[in-house]
């Protein structure tokens, strides 16, 4: 499936533009992540554009959340890898490949970056530096939602949070138009 096509399947499920923004972000951080630990950029990029595609359909029920976008993915014909990402990057089953760890820690450090921008005093994400959302990283209360320990498994992919942190803003300033920031 394209990128095109993706993103249609995207639209067509997501009505929340917030949470279109978010896996737009989440594709993006995925891309670079890839293009770092020389994974294949496209499969990783989708993986982070489609993860959230049920979650219009199971906000009710978030036990569901995940399983249903790997149902509706498997019915497209996605890999088994990007499937399996799906499922793991909400704790459905164990986290085996890199993507899999990827794509849990990248999820929630979008919604801290995002937050991070909208209080910052240009509430652009050209105005963010590492250290900006380091700090904020550190206020527990900040962005409560962003999960901290989540963020933080990004040692398993043999980055510091502060180098995870720096990929993951940089990927989404190279998006700051899509996303409104």
């Amino acid at each position: 499936m394209t990128r095109d096509e993706c993103l249609e399947l995207v639209k067509q499920n997501c009505g929340n533009k917030n949470l279109l923004k978010h896996m737009l972000a989440t594709e993006a951080v995925m891309a670079a992540l890839a293009g770092k630990l020389g994974e294949d950029e496209s499969a990783w990029a989708t993986a982070g554009l489609v993860h959230d595609l049920d979650y219009d359909e199971t906000a009710d029920s978030p036990e569901r959340h995940g399983l249903v976008s790997a149902e509706m993915l498997c019915a497209e014909g996605f890999s088994d890898e990007i499937v399996h990402a799906v499922k793991a990057h909400n704790a459905h089953v164990p986290r085996k490949s890199t993507m899999d760890r990827a794509l849990y820690a990248s999820d929630p450090v979008t919604g801290l970056i995002v937050a991070a921008a909208l209080m910052h005093p240009t509430k652009k994400l050209s105005g963010l530096d590492v250290d900006f959302v380091m700090r904020r990283f550190g206020e527990r209360r900040f962005a409560a939602g962003a999960d901290r320990d989540q963020i933080a498994t990004s040692s398993e992919l043999g980055l510091p949070l502060e180098e995870f942190i720096g990929i993951a803003l940089s990927a989404m300033q190279g998006i700051s138009d899509e996303l409104g920031l």
